[in-house]
């Protein structure tokens, strides 16, 4: 008797995926509308499963070597996965910076340029330079370009309250150098140019 093998798993097309999270979103919100304790047992299932999920992606990532860590966390499907579950191993502030990266080579196509800046507490700063349309779905202007930033950003690092935009340094004005106090004492006291006299 032939051993039977299992049929091979139905794999997504990330357009796939994204017309799937939009569907569950689509249906969520329609669930959470609806009243009566059928519908508040439908959405608490959702949620002891969505949590169940969570702990099991924290256990792989805890079983996971760190080049594997890193695959996961830079897949887009997984990286959203490890946010919703809060378990993404990477700080805010990598995050925050990746999914800025993501936008600016279309917004720089348009002629416009994004920059992560920082976190500041709970708000992300980013440097927007509007250049006229940014391709399809960022519009044409400086609003346009920092409503997709701010979306992007909070998508990836929902723990962030707001996203802000920072001035733009002046042309032709470098920002201030930030040099280490240690680099300062390792130059001798003529580093200000003035000498202890001797």
């Amino acid at each position: 008797m032939a051993a039977e093998t299992a049929p091979a798993p139905v794999r997504l097309a990330d357009a796939d995926v994204e017309a799937r999270l939009a569907r569950i979103d689509d249906l969520l919100e329609t669930l959470e509308s609806a009243p009566g304790p059928t519908v508040r047992g439908a959405v608490e299932a959702v949620r002891l499963l969505t949590e169940v999920y969570g702990e099991a992606l924290a256990r792989v990532l805890e079983y996971a070597d760190a080049p594997m860590r890193r695959r996961m966390a830079e897949d887009e499907l997984l990286e959203h996965l490890l946010v919703l579950h809060a378990v993404h191993p990477d700080p805010v502030e990598v995050r925050a910076a990746r999914a800025v990266e993501r936008l600016r080579p279309a917004v720089r196509a348009s002629g416009g340029d994004v920059e992560f800046a920082a976190v500041d507490g709970e708000v992300a700063r980013v440097r927007v330079r509007s250049g006229g349309g940014c391709g399809a779905g960022c519009g044409g202007d400086g609003a346009d370009v920092a409503g997709a930033v701010r979306e992007a950003v909070l998508a990836a690092a929902p723990e962030l309250a707001d996203v802000e935009t920072v001035p733009e340094q002046p042309a032709g004005r470098a920002a201030p150098a930030f040099v280490p106090l240690e680099a300062l004492a390792r130059r001798g006291p003529d580093v200000l140019g003035v000498r202890e006299a001797g």
